[in-house]
């Protein structure tokens, strides 16, 4: 009987985390499409979001198509194949590593800061000093934060495909040999709509999923500084399993036959 209770007590806790978490998405998802908004502290969170995680974004991506122009060189040169080194780069940054590195950069950086930045506000009672003057914490301080994501981290990615496909052109043009109108001209010939198009969406769908997690954990925080500690965390833990999870999701989605 006691290992019963056992199963039941964390079978318990399981749905009531699972239920909190579904009512916090609800009402986030509400309060971000729904009128007013704070103008400010939008574009206070889209500076966070997009110009300041610029230079960490772009670093990974151009070393990444770098690396990807030479690991695929050498792997085609197995085969005779050293011409389609241009198409591989350039669909693979825009439909995989783009977004996925991107994401998964903003997610250690940002996730971590507003789970740490709501929680400290949580545990120090600021939140409820908000629900005392009536404002709503979800519109002030959720809302902003989800638009912003949602908003800026597809164009991150869109800087960080031009920037990865730069650095496999780098590579290819001035270490393996490629004439460079030639390697502009296979990059240009086999990219489709699609490619980008998919990427940009998987971006926005991490955008959404890194804020959230961000803003989950640090709303629910408990215990002081050691609370906020394990808020932060899980919301790069979580945004980093997510962002994985649904990037297969996306890639099934569009992709399959």
């Amino acid at each position: 009987m006691n290992f019963l209770a056992i199963v039941g007590r964390v079978f318990l806790a399981f749905v009531q985390q699972v239920g909190r978490f579904a009512i916090f998405t609800g009402r986030s998802l509400g309060h971000m499409v729904r009128p007013p908004y704070f103008p400010r502290l939008i574009g206070r969170q889209m500076v966070e979001i997009g110009y300041y995680s610029l230079p960490v974004v772009g670093l990974t991506t151009i070393f990444s198509g770098m690396v990807l122009a030479l690991q695929s060189h050498t792997g085609f040169a197995r085969f005779s194949a050293e011409g389609a080194v241009a198409t591989v780069v350039v669909i693979s940054i825009t439909r995989e590593l783009g977004p996925v590195l991107a994401g998964l950069m903003v997610a250690g950086r940002i996730g971590a800061a507003m789970a740490a930045e709501i929680g400290t506000m949580r545990v120090t009672e600021q939140i409820d000093a908000l629900t005392t003057l009536s404002t709503n914490p979800f519109k002030y301080l959720v809302a902003p934060r989800l638009i912003a994501g949602v908003t800026m981290l597809p164009l991150l990615v869109l800087v960080g495909d031009i920037i990865g496909v730069f650095g496999g052109y780098l590579i290819g043009t001035t270490k393996l040999g490629f004439n460079p109108a030639v390697y502009i001209e296979r990059t240009v010939e086999f990219l489709e709509v699609i490619d980008v198009v998919s990427g940009l969406i998987k971006a926005a769908v991490f955008g959404f999923v890194i804020a959230l997690m961000g803003c989950y954990h640090g709303y629910y925080s408990r215990g002081g500084a050691q609370g906020v500690g394990a808020a932060t965390t899980n919301a790069v833990v979580s945004a980093s399993i997510l962002i994985l999870i649904l990037n297969y999701v996306i890639t099934e989605l569009f992709f399959a036959q």
